[in-house]
């Protein structure tokens, strides 16, 4: 069945009514997108004054999301990066430690973190201290414990957060939520979630997989030269020092690498669990348990499955979320009871199922659907996630994805790893951030920070 019809047809049944429905959607939606009239007629043409903190790779792409505002400054620790941004913003100040930015603060009003994932926290908890609306690039943080602090510095700040998930701006995510949130399943008590990507330290299945990407599987014992122009002591940051290796620079390969990221559980775990994450209103898991191969001291793993078991409430069921990377998969996959999509999102209801991607839904089984009226589409179409962003930051209202939201995001994305790395089924107690059951999951909840640095 075409998507187009489907979206006309989606929305019967459920027990949420639709008048409801729309009124609860509306209600965000208004939070999201409306000002007052004054506000937007004198603000949404000024504009604002941003600093770059991460100018290359993402901070390219970033940087051209935002490129309508006033550029004041660009920062990266890698000067070719710089100099490419600063050739089509030379008016703007250019600096290599980001630390360095925040003394000229009176001259921005916002900042964009794009640096790697293991010194997100440390560039925009300063922004937020000093009251800049800041865009960060996904995962929020290198850890659990950054993640609840930066949600909290942000709640503390009252300006304008969005992290970089930018399928959360897409249009079917938008639906499928509306649909979701309508009851067009039923009380959803299944969400599987999984993609074919796998970064990681592999076996031979995954290596077969990803023949396109160079993997070394143990930790260099020598160096390389360090490219001209990089900074490689200020990319190490807050992480422990080590020598510089072509295995680590350029990005993507440093995502592999326990020190500074968490390989594609908190890369792509921000794109696609998101989506049941957001339709179905989550916050904190109850227990996370992870299987996959031995865990490497230092590389993450390529494949894995992590189970996260949510408790009930007195408007949906107790869920059991599952993520699947690499070759793992969910037994409809194999089974032949959904599409083989290479990635893909998976909601089980009491009514039927829908399965999702990026820019795909289906209600199933299909015959089950046949006449099915969908609810009113009450979601906006999105200025841009970027766009969303800044419209926030000029007239006081919000982003979907702030900080707010994808504090709680990361901070699950992070326990799927602390759950593999420590073996362990973890009963998780969010009030006191830690494993009731297992103190030996504090290392991975938190770090030592390398001498010179600290996140306060």
């Amino acid at each position: 069945m075409k998507q187009q019809s489907m979206d006309a047809q989606a929305g019967q049944g459920g027990g949420t009514t639709r008048r409801r429905f729309g009124l609860e959607l509306a209600g965000t939606a208004a939070a999201v997108f409306a000002a007052p009239a004054v506000l937007r007629g004198r603000n949404l043409n000024d504009k604002m004054n941003i600093a770059i903190i991460g100018a290359g790779g993402r901070g390219a792409a970033n940087l051209d999301g935002v490129s309508s505002e006033n550029i004041t400054a660009l920062c990266d620790v890698f000067e070719p990066a710089v100099e490419q941004a600063g050739s089509q913003f030379p008016k703007a100040r250019r600096f290599r430690d980001f630390r360095r930015v925040f003394d000229h603060s009176a001259e921005f009003d916002a900042v964009v973190v794009s640096t790697c994932e293991h010194t997100h926290a440390f560039a925009t908890l300063p922004a937020l201290q000093l009251g800049k609306h800041v865009y960060c690039e996904k995962p929020l943080s290198y850890n659990v414990w950054e993640a609840r602090v930066i949600r909290e510095a942000a709640e503390k700040a009252k300006v304008a957060t969005q992290m970089g998930t930018q399928i959360h701006a897409g249009d079917n995510y938008r639906r499928v939520v509306e649909l979701i949130q309508a009851g067009a399943i039923g009380p959803v008590t299944e969400a599987h979630v999984w993609v074919g990507r796998a970064w990681g330290r592999q076996s031979a299945e995954d290596a077969r997989r990803n023949q396109d990407i160079v993997h070394v599987e143990e930790r260099p014992t020598g160096s390389s030269p360090i490219p001209k122009g990089l900074d490689w002591d200020l990319w190490l940051g807050p992480a422990p020092a080590r020598p510089f290796h072509e295995v680590y620079f350029p990005g993507p390969k440093w995502y592999r690498w326990w020190d500074f990221g968490n390989g594609t559980m908190s890369d792509l775990g921000s794109h696609w669990i998101d989506l049941p994450f957001w339709a179905l209103k989550l916050k904190s898991p109850a227990t996370i348990e992870a299987f996959g191969p031995p865990p490497h001291p230092e590389i993450a793993p390529a494949s894995m499955k992590v189970v996260y078991e949510y408790a009930g409430h007195d408007q949906a069921p107790p869920l059991t979320l599952t993520w699947y990377q690499g070759a793992d998969k969910p037994k409809a996959f194999h089974d032949g009871t959904i599409p083989k999509w290479d990635s893909g999102v998976l909601f089980v209801g009491s009514k039927g199922m829908l399965l999702a991607d990026y820019g795909r839904l289906k209600l199933l089984p299909e015959k089950e659907f046949q006449g099915f009226i969908a609810p009113a589409q009450v979601f906006p179409k999105s200025l841009g996630h970027h766009a969303e962003w800044i419209h926030a930051c000029k007239t006081g209202g919000k982003a979907l994805c702030d900080f707010a939201y994808s504090g709680w995001l990361t901070e699950a994305n992070h326990l799927g790893n602390v759950a593999y790395r420590t073996g362990k089924k973890l009963e998780w107690d969010a009030a006191k951030l830690q494993a009731s059951n297992a103190p030996e999951a504090e290392p991975f909840l938190r770090r030592e920070y390398r001498k010179g640095w600290k996140l306060a």
